[in-house]
C-alpha cells in the first residue's frame, strides 16, 4: 500500500501538467479510508489529505492511484477493470485522465 504523503508528493510533481485541469479532484483510497483533494482552480495545483468537496470523486486503491500517477495504468484500464470508480462529473474525469495520460 503507497503511503498517502508519497501520493501527494507525486501529485505535486505533476502539477505543472495537472493546473490545465482548472477542477476539483477528490480521491477517496478505498484501503485506507484517507482522501486526497486536488484543486487545480485558479492557476495553480493545490494537493493536500482533504475530504472536502470535489466536482469528482474517484474510489480507488492506494496502489491503483500510484500506478495511474506513474502511468503503469492507464484510467480507462482502471475504470473497465472495476478498480477505479466514479462518482461527480464525468467530463473532469475524463480530462484528468487525458492529463494523467500525457
Amino acid at each position: 500500500m503507497a503511503e498517502i504523503a508519497t501520493l501527494i508528493d507525486a501529485l505535486e510533481e505533476r502539477a505543472s501538467a495537472l493546473s490545465a485541469l482548472n477542477h476539483t479532484v477528490r480521491f477517496d483510497l478505498t484501503d485506507s479510508g484517507q482522501s486526497i483533494h486536488l484543486d487545480a482552480t485558479g492557476g495553480g495545483v493545490s494537493v493536500t489529505e482533504s475530504d472536502a468537496e470535489a466536482e469528482a470523486v474517484l474510489k480507488l486503491s492506494s496502489d491503483t492511484l500510484d500506478k495511474l500517477i506513474t502511468g503503469r495504468i492507464g484510467p480507462m484500464l482502471a475504470f473497465s477493470t472495476g478498480r477505479l470508480r466514479l462518482e461527480g462529473s464525468q467530463g473532469v474525469a475524463l480530462k484528468l485522465a487525458g492529463l494523467l495520460d500525457s
